[in-house]
């Protein structure tokens, strides 16, 4: 007697498309993304006066220091090739705070400034980034983070000269004045293609 082979039914796969698009949707909802990664940088408020005197819009050279990358990520600072990044953030203490106040680094005047009284500060310094538009993300990170450690770094050692404590444990009032004494002032010009294909 011959038996008769049972059919296996067979597996409904219409709605395999809609579960997948489903799990697809969840994963999506439920990753959290790096929405805050990036660079802090606030733009200085425009000029109160708009009829500012010509002298006061440009700036002198001595006041700018030039920082710029390649696309072979080759630093150069103020025109000297070959810069190394690791001598970056002391060449930019130096130039924000100009302790000698040496003629070829930031004009010094005077300032009246709350918890600190009257002090020369050298206000009108820029520092300017540029970058060609072959420059590696990495080496362009390197820079800015060495430029914000300066600042942090000049912030901290005067937070401990004045007020005996790190920049981090100072009140509001405190930062704000260690702010004033040093501004962060970094400008970033557009990419530019330096030579090359």
């Amino acid at each position: 007697m011959a038996r008769k082979k049972k059919s296996v039914p067979g597996i409904n796969s219409s709605s395999t498309a809609d579960i997948a698009f489903m799990l697809l949707i969840f994963f999506l909802i439920t990753t959290s993304m790096d929405t805050d990664r990036g660079l802090a940088r606030r733009l200085p408020p425009p000029p109160e006066n708009q009829e500012q005197k010509q002298d006061d819009i440009i700036v002198k050279e001595r006041n700018v220091l030039a920082v710029k990358l390649n696309k072979d990520d080759q630093l150069m600072v103020n025109g000297e090739v070959g810069f190394d990044i690791k001598q970056l953030r002391a060449k930019a203490k130096e130039f924000i705070a100009n302790p000698n106040d040496d003629p070829n680094m930031p004009e010094k005047h005077k300032k009246n400034i709350p918890m600190f009284g009257e002090v020369m500060i050298t206000e009108k310094h820029v520092i300017s980034v540029q970058n060609d538009v072959g420059t590696s993300y990495n080496a362009y990170i390197q820079v800015q983070n060495e430029l914000v450690a300066a600042y942090n770094e000049l912030r901290n050692e005067l937070a401990n000269s004045k007020f005996g404590k790190d920049y981090a444990e100072c009140s509001e009032d405190e930062k704000k004045a260690i702010n004033e004494y040093y501004p962060q002032k970094i400008s970033e010009a557009e990419p530019k293609k330096y030579g090359g294909k």
